[in-house]
């Protein structure tokens, strides 16, 4: 049991601060919501990237959702009383952890560089080693350091009924009479790490593999804006089967569109964490240097893993090319997940046998 954390309290007030990218904003989702199941009467509230803090809205377990930068954060929080009665602070920014100890009583952080720091926390987390632990176990070792036990690993996210209407209906405007399957596509990572991504050409021929087998099949390019090159080749090679709607949705417009796909195919990125809190069946491709064993969608079914395969004793560096993972070897993933999603005959179990099945 969670000790007493305040005591004029039995729900004490709690705020998370996660300021970080889409992804990892994301696998922090499951500590308010073990805070949540540990104190059901508490209110939380989760401060995060100006940009990203909206994945967070709408989730039940949480009561506000802001923002706050690094920047903003050395101007607030200066007067009036503490508003919280405890903070969870995910990061090493100093001025954002200065904030927390302005604001709230108590403080739960990782171990700073700045042992000063250290010593006005309530609770002090040694940070594991990098690349030694689930992004999600990670983060879960805050609220572990007040008692909270974690209430299940996979990560959260709630598209609205408005939400989902709204993206059926331009689905209807885009395709009048589409069947299925419909799958989306998330090319790129971001510029900083190109490595993670797998060539656009790839793509195109795992599309022209899945029209053959469902002629029918429609497809949805995802994510931020595209070079025109590579939207360019998507047109050519699959005409008016390709929609491309980089670059022109919100972050919860596209989420919600991926929340009505028949199938999920994207490098390790945001969405992609996005589409590891959905139901929709996905595959995703992990570079060596991030590989999914840190990263992946976890308590989540319908899930096909491929990392990049290296060899015997061999180094991973940037310049090993996630092209490494063949087209067959996505094509085998896909065949299987859209047969399981649209109720069609199974493929064989040895045809698949080179990928993870989540």
């Amino acid at each position: 049991m969670p000790e007493t954390l305040h005591p004029s309290e039995h729900s004490p007030s709690f705020l998370v601060i996660h300021v970080t990218r889409i992804g990892d904003t994301m696998m922090g989702t499951p500590v308010p919501r073990a805070i949540a199941r540990a104190f059901p009467g508490s209110e939380i509230t989760c401060l995060g990237h100006p940009n990203r803090y909206s994945v967070l809205q709408n989730l039940p377990f949480i009561h506000r959702v802001g923002s706050i930068t690094k920047n903003r954060a050395l101007w607030r929080g200066w007067l009036g009383r503490k508003k919280w009665d405890y903070a969870i602070v995910s990061g090493f920014d100093e001025p954002l952890v200065a904030y927390a100890l302005r604001v709230a009583h108590k403080v739960v952080a990782f171990r700073q560089s700045d042992e000063s720091l250290n010593r006005q926390f309530y609770r002090v987390v040694e940070p594991p080693p990098f690349n030694s632990m689930h992004g999600v176990w990670q983060l879960l070792m805050l609220p572990e350091a007040l008692g909270i036990a974690p209430d299940g690993y996979r990560l959260a996210y709630l598209v609205t009924q408005e939400e989902q209407l709204a993206a059926r209906e331009q689905l209807r405007k885009l395709w009048p009479a589409r069947t299925s399957p419909l799958i989306g596509l998330m090319l790129e990572s971001f510029p900083t790490k190109p490595y993670r991504d797998w060539p656009a050409e790839h793509f195109v021929q795992l599309c022209r593999h899945i029209l053959d087998a469902y002629p029918e099949a429609c497809f949805i390019l995802l994510g931020g804006g595209l070079p025109q090159e590579k939207i360019a080749l998507f047109h050519d090679a699959l005409g008016q089967r390709v929609v491309n709607l980089s670059g022109r949705l919100s972050l919860r417009q596209s989420a919600a569109i991926m929340a009505e796909l028949d199938l999920y195919v994207g490098v390790d990125t945001g969405p992609t964490h996005i589409a590891g809190a959905l139901d929709v069946p996905m595959i995703a491709l992990y570079h060596c240097l991030h590989p999914s064993v840190g990263l992946k969608p976890l308590e989540r079914p319908h899930l096909w893993i491929l990392d990049l395969p290296l060899d015997e004793d061999e180094a991973c560096s940037s310049q090993t090319p996630l092209s490494r993972i063949t087209v067959e070897a996505v094509w085998e993933c896909a065949k299987a997940a859209l047969s399981e999603r649209l109720s069609l005959p199974s493929f064989s179990s040895d045809q698949i046998e080179h990928a993870e099945h989540g």
